[in-house]
């Protein structure tokens, strides 16, 4: 049983890191690594799908193998998700109170990247 809540909650993680893709202040990857991390207690098959992904694969293996991020990838993500969280909030968001959201968790989102997730040394 615990099995099949893994595979719903990994499919879940994953669902929500494609929507991460295009909506801004929504990550995608750690969505991703949560997905990996279901997928790999629960189905050797979705584990592998997701790891042998053409898009996403090496990113998820190289965290997972070092634990961190190279700088040039946060740096990279971060000024990537606040291009399109003040895009959005300038251009497409006409809700103030979507707009606090919006900004809120790319503050989280910023936080989270740049100061838990660990730097990849060389």
């Amino acid at each position: 049983m615990i099995k099949i809540i893994y595979i719903v909650l990994g499919s879940l993680s994953v669902l929500l890191g494609i929507i991460g893709i295009v909506v801004p202040g929504l990550p995608t990857t750690p969505f991703m690594l949560l997905a990996a991390w279901f997928y790999i207690r629960s189905n050797d098959k979705l584990y592998n799908k997701l790891i042998n992904n053409k898009f996403l694969g090496k990113y998820i293996s190289q965290y997972q193998k070092n634990k961190a991020i190279p700088l040039a990838t946060k740096i990279y993500s971060i000024l990537i998700m606040w291009l399109m969280i003040a895009l959005s909030v300038i251009l497409f968001i006409t809700s103030i109170p979507a707009k606090i959201v919006v900004v809120v968790t790319g503050i989280i989102g910023t936080i989270v990247m740049g100061f838990v997730i660990k730097t990849l040394k060389k």
